[in-house]
This record gives C-alpha cells, structure tokens and sequence, in this order.
C-alpha cells in the first residue's frame, strides 16, 4: 500500500469518539482516532513493511505511528533509530507497541536495561513495556538473572518514579511473574514487599492491578490452556 492512500485511509476510519478517548488517555495530536480494532485489520493487510512505517513514524501522527510499530520488522532497526524513536514516544499506548517492536529487535536487553534507567517517563515506559511485549512472546529471550535485576531495579524506583513509569513497572512485574517460572516466587515476594502502587489514570475508568492476585490468576489460566492443549 502506497504511503498517501495509506495515510488518507486512516483519517477516513478516524471518528471524533475516539478522538476524546484516546485524548483521556494521554494520546497528544496529531490523530485521527482510528479504532485498535481498524488498525489490526491494516496490520493484517500490510503484513510487514518497515519502509512504509518509517514514512508513518515521521507524519508525527498518533494512529500512523502505532500501526508503523505494528508492521515494522525489528529485525531491520539498528541500536541508533532505535534510540531516536524511543524519544518520540509521548503517551502509554504508543509505550506499549514500540515496545512490541523493540522485542522484535536484535537490541531488546540492551535497549531494556538502558530506558529504565533514563530520566524521561516514556523512555521508562518504553523500557518497561518492552519487558512485558518481550516476555509475552518470547519468555526466553530476557534471562532469568536479567529479569531477576529488572525485579531488583522495580522493586528500589517504582514508589519514586514518574507515573506512567510507574504503571510500566507495575505491568512488567506482573509479566515477569507470569511468564517466567524461575522467577516468579521473587515476584511474589517483590510485588509484596513493594505494596500498593499508586497510578494517576486521568479521567478513565482504569484502574491499576494488584501484582499479587493478577500473577496467580494469569498463572492459572496459561496452566488451564496448557493443559487442554
């Protein structure tokens, strides 16, 4: 698909609704409000097209950057756009596909241990989004020592960090103590020790999980689907 039919695409499935939503939720314009559902079915149809999510990335616009993290091979960004991107990253959601696409990456450790220690709260985000993207896919491409430090560094910051980092730690404990085994008594015992997490939603009905409870019954339900597989 052609870069402008592309584009005049999405501002076509675009509606003012969720223009105000997405808007609640910290997503800054330009964007048209194009529905996560509508943006899944493009990925579908475009498959893989890191040339074409490079021209979204620089339209600067919410709903093309998203789906450019969507179709985009991470295999083809090198440490160095990797590192541009990631500060261009200005809201939770678009945290959260980047770092999908940073999973994709030869760079995800690497990219990981350096963006949780940033300054800036979507670097943070970015970083520990990618955590939980990484681990969702591929459980074994962060070690167990590796995530056992991210446990460590969660467990000193989260009460101190910026609040959407904040909400990224709270997710990628969660993931950890989800998805890899070896870890997940130390996540128990870290979610534990560090409490009750408080997250500033904004005007949304979001509300933030409690580790403990949300790792057992995650735990559970990968178990029961295991198990009929």
């Amino acid at each position: 698909m052609e870069f402008n039919e592309l584009m005049a695409l999405l501002e076509s499935m675009g509606t003012a609704q969720n223009v105000k939503v997405y808007k609640r939720h910290g997503v800054r314009e330009p964007l048209f409000g194009v529905s996560y559902a509508n943006l899944g079915k493009l990925k579908k149809k475009i498959k893989i097209d890191t040339s074409l999510a490079r021209e979204l990335w620089q339209t600067k616009n919410a709903d093309a950057r998203t789906l450019a993290c969507m179709i985009a091979d991470g295999s083809e960004f090198g440490s160095e756009e990797l590192d541009s991107w990631v500060l261009d990253v200005d809201n939770t959601g678009l945290a959260g596909y980047y770092g999908g696409l940073v999973g994709r990456s030869a760079h995800t450790a690497e990219k990981i241990d350096a963006w949780i220690q940033a300054e800036e709260e979507f670097v943070q985000d970015s970083g520990y989004s990618c955590v939980c993207q990484t681990l969702k896919g591929n459980p074994d491409k962060l070690s167990d020592e590796f995530c056992n430090q991210i446990l460590n560094f969660i467990e000193e910051r989260i009460h101190t960090a910026p609040n959407r980092a904040r909400q990224a730690m709270n997710n990628a404990l969660i993931a950890i103590g989800t998805y890899k085994r070896n870890c997940r008594e130390e996540a128990l015992v870290v979610a534990g020790r560090i409490g009750k997490v408080e997250i500033d939603h904004g005007d949304t009905s979001c509300k933030t999980p409690d580790a403990i409870p949300y790792i057992k019954k995650a735990v559970a339900h990968l178990e029961k689907k295991k198990a009929k597989n």
